[in-house]
Formats: structure tokens, sequence, C-alpha cells
């Protein structure tokens, strides 16, 4: 755990109790400040009381008293409107932050990286620590993705963190600056919280925005919005820049052509070619080859070998939810994608098989779903649930035909049905919602495991799952 000793003897407030918000208040505790936690929703309060968190009604306290209010990223800051405790702290001058700038200003010894994007963080944040790792440097991995960043174990100054990062999470970073901070990519999401796709691209850019001119920015060069980002920062000159590409960007520094990685960061003239990604069995797709072409630029940034960074990428396990292959069901594959919170997410999974039964729906996001539309000749059914089963079936209306299952519980025995009766080679059954889950499910692990559940249930009427892997598979 990271000791936060910058608040010792000050009060802080400490608002919504998930993960981030207890780990922030261990270590406020810790260091020696006296802490004022609180969460809207009882059971996490509860939850807190029994693992003895200094729980005050935030509500009824007099806020001139507050050094800081540590924020949990999940509220809103800006829009759609503002939590009233943010209103509060902002007409006490109280400071707004987040556990990610309590780090910051801890600033334990060792590199940080810092991910960003879209999406691709997840993967990439843990691909780049499974390289580092692989050329022999301590390292420890979280933020977004897994542990809490005050959680995270201490490495030594040869070390590094390598962080996932959320917009959300950047907006309460005031002071962090990166020794590498990752684009990757961006399209519409999160709208709502960021008044549009000009404050959502402005928020992630701040990432960026905040780095030393010795540090290094990684950004892809694949979508327009990522590119002019690349382009204002070499020009400025402001960090140093490796731009990053999976579609053989001929001005990126690290690349990926044809399935091939290069590498031209030492040599323009004469890129690099340093390893097969087709033989990388979960890192499957034009997605996958973006997210391996930035971790690699991150444990080259860091000073790792080209060849030893390489050749860890094609032992790389993958993550779960995120084009998860469960198994075959008599004959037909079962893919759990539930990460695909929204539709760019989605045609990542969807551009990588062929004669797809989907799974698909939720909590629709804002930009509706056209984004899917080039890849509906691949679909052969599509099965719908959750709230957005309407306006899904009128994007699909006359190219795809379509079953509303409403839920999971009836999706997967449908498609399984179908995918049986059609008998089409190389049937897979992929859940890649293209939608949030809160309209049905906790999160997004949740409705995964959910799937798996089910799909292992299914299996138990047939012969078994049979989890032995395909080795091809379309890019």
């Amino acid at each position: 755990m990271v000791e936060v000793t910058s608040y010792g003897g000050e009060r802080v407030a400490v608002f919504g109790l998930g993960k981030s918000g207890l780990s922030a208040v261990r270590a406020l505790v810790a260091g020696g400040a006296e802490v004022c936690a609180w969460d809207d929703d009882a059971a996490r309060r509860a939850d807190a009381a029994s693992s003895e968190v200094p729980l005050s009604d935030l509500y009824a306290e007099s806020w001139e008293q507050f050094s800081a209010l540590v924020l949990s990223p999940g509220i809103p800051l800006h829009f759609p409107d503002p939590h009233p405790l943010v209103v509060r702290a902002r007409h006490a001058s109280c400071e707004i932050i987040g556990d990610i700038e309590l780090f910051a200003r801890e600033r334990p010894a060792g590199k940080i990286a810092a991910i960003t994007g879209t999406n691709g963080k997840s993967t990439t944040t843990v691909l780049a620590g499974y390289l580092l790792e692989a050329s022999g440097m301590a390292v420890a991995v979280g933020g977004n993705v897994g542990v809490p960043i005050l959680d995270l174990p201490p490495v030594p100054g040869d070390g590094a963190y390598v962080i996932e990062l959320s917009s959300y999470q950047i907006d309460l970073a005031p002071s962090l600056a990166a020794d590498v901070a990752v684009l990757l990519n961006l399209s519409p999401d999160h709208l709502d919280r960021h008044g549009g796709m000009a404050g959502y691209v402005a928020s992630k850019k701040q990432l960026l925005d905040r780095q030393l001119p010795n540090q290094v920015s990684i950004v892809g060069m694949d979508d327009a919005e990522s590119r002019t980002i690349y382009e204002g920062i070499k020009q400025s000159g402001h960090a140093r820049t490796v731009a990053i590409s999976a579609t053989g960007a001929p001005d990126a520094d690290v690349f990926v052509r044809d399935g091939i990685l290069h590498d031209c960061t030492d040599d323009i003239v004469n890129p690099q070619p340093l390893a097969d990604l087709h033989q990388a069995l979960d890192l499957k797709g034009s997605h996958n080859w973006q997210n391996a072409a930035a971790a690699y630029a991150v444990a080259r940034s860091l000073g790792c070998a080209p060849d030893a960074a390489a050749s860890a990428l094609l032992s790389f396990p993958g993550l779960e939810h995120r084009m998860e292959e469960i198994g075959d069901v008599a004959g037909v594959r079962f893919v759990n994608d539930s990460k695909a919170t929204n539709p760019d997410a989605a045609t990542r999974a969807l551009s990588c098989y062929e004669n797809i039964f989907w799974i698909a729906g939720g909590q629709e996001k804002e930009g509706g779903f056209q984004a899917l539309q080039p890849l509906f000749p691949r679909i052969a059914h599509a099965f719908l649930i959750g709230e957005s089963t309407e306006s899904l079936a009128e994007a699909l209306d006359g190219q795809v035909a379509t079953t509303v299952s409403g839920d999971l519980e009836s999706a997967v025995p449908e498609a399984h049905a179908m995918a049986l009766s059609l008998n089409r080679p190389s049937s897979v059954i992929l859940l890649s919602p293209a939608c949030a889950s809160f309209d049905q499910f906790k999160d997004f692990e949740a409705r995964g495991n959910r799937f798996k559940e089910l799909v292992r249930a299914l299996s138990a009427l047939h012969d078994g799952l049979d989890t032995n892997r395909p080795q091809g598979g379309t890019q």
C-alpha cells in the first residue's frame, strides 16, 4: 500500500466507497489524515462500517474544514450535472481530486506508465506489464484495472507502475506527469459525462498535456482524433513522441503490417520486423494488434530490449471478458466479449469471426449503432437483450435476422439451438453487447460471468465443454 502523507493532520472527505474509495481511505488514514467517508448507497456504508471505515454524513458537515474531497471516479464532476457534494466542495473552495492524484503527490520510486483511450486500455495495460516482467523489470499493474493504485505494492527505482486510466480518473489527477503516457484511440463513449465528444477528447488529452519535456507520449495513428493530438504534440515538441499503428501507417514508429510487428524507432529507413502476431492466439484482430504495438512501445520506452519484448507478446494469456474463448459445445464455439460496452468495441470482435450468432444489447450509449453496419454480413443471426432491444432491432432491420431474447438466460440456448440447426462451418456464439451492462447487471464482469455459467450449464446437456483452442481466425 502507498501511504498518503501529504494530508497528515488534516481533515479529508472521501465520497464513494467502492474499491478505489476504500483504498483511498486506508492510504489517507495510514498517512495520518483525519478522514470523513461517505457513500449514498446504504449497503456500501454498512460494508465500510464493518471494516472500521470512519463514516460521517458529508451532507451534514461544514465543508470549510476539509482540505480536500477525494471523489470516486464514477461520480459526476461536471456533466450531466455535478453531484450535490461536488457543488458544496466547490462553494467552499475545497480541492476535488481522486486516488490517482493522491498517488501522484506521493510519487513513490519507480517509473509510471499510464494508459488511456476508448478501447483496449485494460489489455494494453496488462500486456505492457507482462512484457516488462518478461524483460526482468519489477512491475505493479493496476488503476482502473484490477488493483486500485494506492493498494499497489512498492517497486524499486528501476521498476515501473503500469496503470490504466479512465477519462474520469484523468479529470481528478491534475498533477500526474507520467514518464510514459499512452493514448490508444478515441471514439464516442461516456459523452453524457463530458458534455459531448469535444469534452471527452479534451479529458483524455490531459494525460499527455501534463507530461514534462523528457517524458514519452505514445499515441495511436489509426483514428482522426488521436492522429490530430499526435501531430499537435510532435509539432510543439512538448514531449518525446512515439506513433503506433495497427494498420501499417507509413509515418508510425511502431506498427503492424500484415500481422507483423515492426519497430523503426532506431532506424526510420529500415523498420525491424519483430513478431508475427498471427501466432499470438490471445491477440486476435487488428484492435489487439494496436494493443500489442502500444505495449511493445511502452516496454521499449522503459528500456526493454526489442527481441525480449516482442517474443513475450506471443505468450500473453489474454484477459477475461475480452474476446475470451470459452470453448465449444457440440461443435459451436462460445466467445465472451462482455467488455465490449460500446459499438466501436463490438466492431473489433465482430471483425474477427464469420458465421456469428451475436448476443447483443443492454444499456445503449450515445451515438447509435451505425458503426456496426459494415460487419452485418458476418452475422448469421442476432439475439437481442436488455433495454436496447428496440433500437438494435431497428438498426438491424432488413439486414440481419433477429430474435428478441430479452436476457442471457434465453439468448444462450436460443443461439446454440439455431447454430446447430443451420450447421454453418466455424459457427461462433459471440457475446459482444455493444452496450453497457447496468440495465441487467452490476457491471460487465457480472454479465460475462453469467454468460459463462450458462455456457457451462448448456455443455452439461451435451458432451461437455471442449476447451481446445482453434488455431486460426479471421483478422
